[in-house]
């Protein structure tokens, strides 16, 4: 590849939204260079054994009901590159302080079953919610992952809500978790999935739009399950490369790219930081979060100024700390029904998911945080020896604690107590610990700055045509010929690849829109 020094397109950045961006134009005929800073690609997809040998721990993401659903990912077959999925016997359990649990089953009827054991009329609300769920699914899917703003499936989605199942569904969407759980269901067990949920966000339980996020990550749980890819996370990026070189295209790993080359106006490459140049004869896609692409690669002189007075509002997500253990056994909990759940919420009760949001925004350590939890041998058995579990867990912090090592100490403290209180006896199973704090996560993949895993808020006021920066909620920029591909594009975090899609779709357009101007400056000249 030394002597490479052009390609069609430049894709920067080996992300999920990365490959699939360099997929689609492959796929179109175009010749493609991807460029990964990492010596592997997969962004925030990526496995390593960092605890103990034979265990392996997916760093960053590592359940994908996104990547399941997507129409994206789907469409893209990676079954015949390698992919294959995995389901834990359960979705997802959260346990309450006091040691009671709700639990998601994998089939809808269980899940009923079991809520209405807990609370007379919510298994009958739990349907309800799904068949509600499994109408709007297609629609509201192609809603969400297409370019704002989403015409066609917008249409789709209003024929099949009518009128006034079009306002329902637009209160819902801005309508807080908490306040969703209590119109909906009778038990703390239902509400505490939906919010936990949205949780897994940055959004809190009593913020506009997390009852929407709440819902939609809890439906596709019981619809597609939390998936996790066979041998780890590492393998689902692995099969994306795979499907973008059999298209044709080439990656180069170890390639960080140090600016955008632009010129009137326009992106015609990059330089990487060993001075090498690369043109780009058509595009640069860049799977970049935002301020870095506009800031530091491209640089602040070639934007209007009102774009760089709308990117200096940007809002990061909140800082993750992440917690990999090697278990030696299963995890004893004092849950029955956390036995088997690949995620586990606990640490908060109803109440204790907005102290805990309440810590984040004030900045303070949250002394009963609410933790995520994998178990992710229980999910795929591939993942570390015979009778032993791969566990990792994480909770959200406030920014102002992110470089703070006593408040990380203590933090990292509260994680362990709280599993500790929930599975009595497992710190004397652990054999191998690793913490990831935010400048470590972020040192592994510098788009997660600062340790946030979404590229930016998930908050209204940057979604949709707020997303980066007020405009148009799309992934052209005021760079011709540059286009945002990450997940600081609309429609945000999660692996879906629909970033890189409509990127790649835009990149596209674009080229057929020059090619029709042209075509009809030489009739006009030929006419006139």
């Amino acid at each position: 590849m030394a002597g490479r020094l052009s390609a069609d397109a430049v894709v920067v950045g080996g992300g999920p939204n990365g490959l699939v961006a360099a997929i689609a134009l492959a796929d179109a005929g175009w010749e493609v260079l991807l460029l990964e800073a990492n010596d592997t690609v997969g962004g925030a997809v990526r496995t390593a054994e960092v605890t103990a040998p034979g265990f392996r721990t997916d760093l960053f993401s590592a359940f994908y009901p996104l990547a399941a659903a997507s129409p994206v990912i789907r469409d893209l077959h990676l079954e015949a590159h390698g992919l294959r999925w995995e389901h834990a016997p359960r979705v997802v359990t959260h346990v309450f302080p006091d040691g009671s649990a709700t639990t998601m089953e994998r089939d809808a009827e269980a899940t009923a079953a079991h809520l209405e054991s807990q609370a007379a009329g919510d298994g009958e609300a739990w349907l309800a919610m799904l068949e509600q769920w499994s109408r709007l699914r297609d629609p509201l899917l192609d809603a969400l992952f297409s370019p704002f703003p989403p015409v066609r499936a917008g249409l789709s989605l209003g024929r099949q809500l009518g009128s006034r199942g079009l306002l329902d569904f637009a209160r819902l969407a801005v309508l807080p978790a908490r306040r969703l759980g209590e119109e909906q269901f009778a038990g703390p067990g239902p509400r505490a999935l939906i919010t936990g949920n949205a949780m897994h966000s940055d959004l809190p339980p009593d913020a506009a739009g997390s009852g929407l996020f709440g819902w939609l990550l809890t439906m596709l749980g019981q619809d597609v399950g939390f998936p996790v890819p066979s041998g780890g996370a590492q393998s689902l990026a692995d099969a994306l490369r795979s499907r973008f070189e059999a298209a044709g295209g080439t990656v180069r790993t170890g390639a960080r790219v140090a600016s955008v080359d632009v010129r009137g106006g326009r992106a015609v490459g990059v330089r990487l930081t060993d001075g090498e140049r690369v043109a780009a004869r058509r595009a640069v896609l860049a799977d970049v979060d935002a301020p870095s692409l506009f800031t530091q690669l491209v640089g602040t002189e070639h934007l209007p100024a009102s774009y760089v007075d709308a990117l200096a509002r940007f809002q990061w997500d909140h800082p993750t700390l992440k917690v990999n253990w090697a278990v030696d056994g299963p995890v004893p909990w004092r849950s029955p029904e956390a036995v088997g759940a690949g995620t586990v919420h606990l640490g908060v009760d109803d109440n204790g998911f907005v102290d805990h949001s309440a810590a984040m925004s004030t900045g303070r350590v949250s002394t009963a945080p609410f933790v995520l939890l994998g178990q992710m041998t229980t999910a795929d058995p591939s993942r570390s020896p015979a009778g032993t579990e791969s566990v990792w867990a994480y909770s959200h912090l406030s920014h102002s604690l992110a470089h703070d090592d006593e408040a990380l100490a203590a933090s990292t403290e509260a994680m362990r107590r709280v599993m500790e209180e929930a599975a009595p006896g497992v710190r004397d199973m652990v054999l191998a610990e690793h913490v990831q704090r935010p400048g470590d996560i972020e040192a592994a993949n510098s788009n997660l700055v600062g340790g946030a895993i979404n590229s930016g808020t998930a908050h209204l006021h940057q979604q949709l045509v707020f997303r980066p920066a007020t405009g148009l909620g799309r992934p052209e920029t005021p760079v011709a010929g540059l286009f945002l591909a990450s997940a600081s594009a609309h429609p945000g975090g999660g692996v879906h690849g629909a970033c890189g899609w409509n990127a790649a779709r835009a990149a596209l357009g674009s080229e057929k829109a020059v090619r029709r101007r042209l075509a009809r400056t030489a009739w006009s000249r030929l006419l006139g």
